[in-house]
């Protein structure tokens, strides 16, 4: 670091650890130890202002991001600065509170700040018939045709999803497949896993019904910019292994508060080497470290994504050489293996394979963190390979429509022409459900798969909480496609290399 970008107090305090896992028995988890601590402090030489111009010092790509939004030419962690935001998402969920706040702090009569930045997406308790819910829906379709707010994915008909040309599913899936994910915007939402975005190299977190209420009249909302932790994840990705598995051995490094209203950057060869929605899992899930957002810097994988979804411009991002980092993991991903979240926390990791005595009831494909077109065609991988039924009940709830449709559409890679549902339907499965967040968080107790009662089930989910999927005594093993397909054809937790 140049001493001219420090001021005479400054003192930095680098931290790198290498969780390279090159060493560890067969009969422990992953337990990386830092190899080296290195702790420098850098005063400047006092001098004159310069004459020439500010100096600018080395920014994140987070703090890039809020410095454009706020209009500054500097931002550093800590400050609080007025962001104007560009897309502001809302569900059935939050959003009927966050209406109810906007008008009554801006009036009966008030109009939005821009109809074209405000997406609404039922996706919670949608096939249910449960009257409160039922009646959330109403509420969004009520106040968007009073605002004319332009991308409203209504559902009418809950009879049949496919008779709702405008109705998507999951919230995060959709907002990425619609185009509303642009690189170097500010996107915030009503749900926690709003983080989701930030694979597009851009600034995506969750806020609460109040703050909605503000950015729905204003378009702008205070917010702190956070310090920033760098994981560097290098190395071949093992054919066994998903972006489930390298956030589940992340947090269970750092811990659920690890990363408490910090940034969290993903960069190295293996997240370059990740698709999009393999970059959507690992944003995903950032929260359940405390995460205030996940960010992956965008490249040619992103702009290809992008193309034919949006016709609006955007500028890209990216951290300086120089920027200051909390701190930085590094992992060598090509020596990870397959692991699982025990109950009830999604940082209690385990190896897969450690767990192969653990007896459970069912397993559950789905979510915005396990529902995408390719989780489930990473769990057909699975089924294909093993030859076997399975023996459990398998329960399949697509994210979106379009999830569902590539379900009945898309060939699986190696198999002779198979779609995902021919093989779910050889192997035993469940018909693939309605799109929507399903059992992900437990719902009226009408909603598919539901945990009614306190069962073990395997999840692509995000959170394993008690009562997140229904009955307070349920346990969920929160794990990657791979190893819930694999864990479905034994009846146990299973490691998926016992098919792959």
């Amino acid at each position: 670091m140049a001493s001219s970008l420090l001021s005479p107090s400054f003192t930095s305090f680098l931290r790198t650890k290498d969780l390279s896992l090159s060493a560890f028995t067969s009969q422990r988890c992953f337990k990386a130890v830092p190899r080296k601590i290195i702790r420098c402090a850098i005063a400047a030489p006092q001098r004159q202002p310069s004459t020439t111009g500010s100096v600018r010092t080395a920014m994140t790509m987070t703090e890039k991001i809020l410095a454009r939004a706020s209009e500054k030419a500097q931002l550093t962690p800590g400050d609080n600065v007025w962001v104007n935001v560009d897309i502001l998402m809302t569900h059935d969920v939050c959003g009927p509170g966050s209406i109810g706040i906007f008008k009554r702090e801006f009036g009966e009569d008030a109009k939005v700040w821009d109809r074209e930045k405000l997406v609404i997406i039922p996706d919670h308790y949608i096939f249910t018939s449960d009257e409160r819910a039922n009646r959330n829906v109403d509420i969004l379709r009520d106040f968007c045709h009073e605002q004319n707010i332009k991308y409203f994915y209504d559902i009418k008909d809950l009879s049949n999803f496919k008779v709702n040309p405008d109705y998507k599913g999951v919230c995060h899936v959709a907002l990425a497949q619609e185009g509303h994910c642009r690189p170097g915007e500010v996107l915030l939402g009503t749900d926690s896993h709003t983080c989701t975005a930030g694979a597009f190299g851009q600034f995506a977190t969750g806020i609460g019904n109040t703050d909605a209420g503000f950015v729905l009249g204003t378009g702008k909302l205070l917010l702190k910019v956070p310090p920033t932790l760098r994981f560097v994840m290098d190395g071949e990705m093992p054919d066994y292994l998903l972006s489930k598995d390298l956030i589940l051995q992340i947090i269970g490094e750092i811990t659920v508060a690890g990363a408490t209203y910090k940034s969290m950057e993903f960069v190295g060869t293996t997240v370059e080497s990740l698709t999009m929605e393999e970059r959507m899992t690992l944003c995903n899930m950032v929260v359940e470290a405390g995460g205030k957002n996940g960010v992956v810097p965008a490249d040619s994988t992103t702009f290809k994504y992008l193309e034919g979804k949006t016709s609006l411009p955007y500028e890209p991002v990216y951290s300086d050489d120089q920027a200051r980092f909390l701190a930085e993991y590094r992992f060598d991903v090509s020596k990870l293996e397959p692991v699982v979240a025990k109950p009830h926390s999604p940082d209690n990791r385990a190896l897969a394979r450690e767990c192969k005595d653990v007896k459970i009831d069912r397993v559950y494909i789905g979510s915005c963190t396990g529902g995408k077109t390719e989780d489930f065609m990473a769990a057909a991988k699975v089924f294909l390979a093993s030859g076997k039924q399975v023996k459990v009940p398998t329960f399949l709830v697509p994210a979106t429509q379009k999830v569902w449709m590539d379900l009945y559409s898309l060939p699986v890679p190696g198999s002779g022409g198979k779609t995902c549902s021919q093989i779910f339907e050889e192997v035993g499965c469940d018909t693939p459900a309605s799109p929507s967040c399903g059992a992900c968080l437990g719902g009226p107790k009408d909603t598919y798969a539901r945990m009614n009662e306190p069962k073990v089930c395997v999840s692509t989910t995000n959170r394993n909480f008690p009562g997140r999927m229904g009955h307070k005594e349920g346990q969920i093993y929160l794990a990657s496609p791979y190893t819930a397909a694999a864990s479905a054809l034994t009846g146990y937790v299973t490691d998926p290399r016992e098919f792959l």
